[in-house]
């Protein structure tokens, strides 16, 4: 393990729009190949890193249900989606020199392998990156709750979120130009301004396990390594 990070496993949560880059719709193989690049990194210094990924770049199941389609339905859609996206990584890490696996919460025999939390653990343990697919395989809970879950289940020191923006402001700044941004909040003052940081259901999770969150800007390349070895990168939760 490098002696440069702060933290030796970790869970890094990306939305699916994340992988959609500026094309706004599927899979951009440039943003996906960048993070590939930044992973390996990382992972060569000796951090053991898990990967939730999200589905909103193919299919978001609010959207779906907000037109009528039913709820549960739709939630199990977005969730196939993220198997999509998981395979997507799987691809460019493994190209990168980093061996993954992909497990789904939805039992995917021929192309992953189930979500089984001591096999995650080994599988962080040899050094293998675990791409976790199908959210909690459960409609109704969002990827951010499946991050929080699986931050908690695989006792990680730190979740990462990564967005768009360079971390947590008191309104958004793509309205309000004085907007504050915070370089560290707690999940009960998240919580109380009604900040969107993740939904209410995930915020707490981590809040009651005492799981510190970093919620940085993913689009700003090298980002991730920052903030592992504590730079004031983005916005510390805890």
């Amino acid at each position: 393990m490098s002696d440069d990070y702060q933290y030796k496993r970790v869970l890094l949560k990306l939305s699916g729009e994340a992988l959609a880059g500026d094309l706004g719709y599927g899979i951009d193989p440039k943003v996906v190949d960048d993070l590939a690049e930044q992973i390996a990194e990382i992972v060569n210094g000796g951090v053991q890193l898990a990967v939730v990924v999200g589905g909103g770049n193919i299919f978001r199941g609010l959207a779906g249900s907000a037109e009528g389609m039913d709820r549960a339905q739709a939630d199990y859609i977005g969730m196939l989606a993220t198997v999509m996206n998981a395979l997507a990584l799987q691809d460019s890490f493994e190209r990168h020199g980093v061996f993954s696996r992909v497990q789904s919460a939805i039992n995917m025999q021929e192309v992953s392998e189930p979500y089984i939390r001591r096999r995650a653990i080994r599988h962080l343990e040899k050094g293998r990156v675990v791409i976790l697919a199908a959210g909690t395989g459960n409609p109704y809970f969002t990827t951010d709750t499946t991050a929080a879950l699986r931050a908690c289940e695989l006792d990680v020191d730190v979740l990462m979120k990564a967005t768009k923006v360079d971390g947590v402001y008191d309104s958004d700044p793509k309205v309000n130009p004085d907007a504050k941004r915070y370089d560290r909040i707690s999940y009960m003052d998240v919580l109380s301004q009604g900040l969107h940081v993740m939904d209410s259901t995930a915020t707490s999770l981590c809040m009651d396990n005492e799981l510190p969150m970093i919620v940085f800007d993913l689009t700003e390349k090298g980002n991730i390594s920052r903030a592992l070895k504590g730079e004031p990168v983005g916005t510390t939760v805890e």
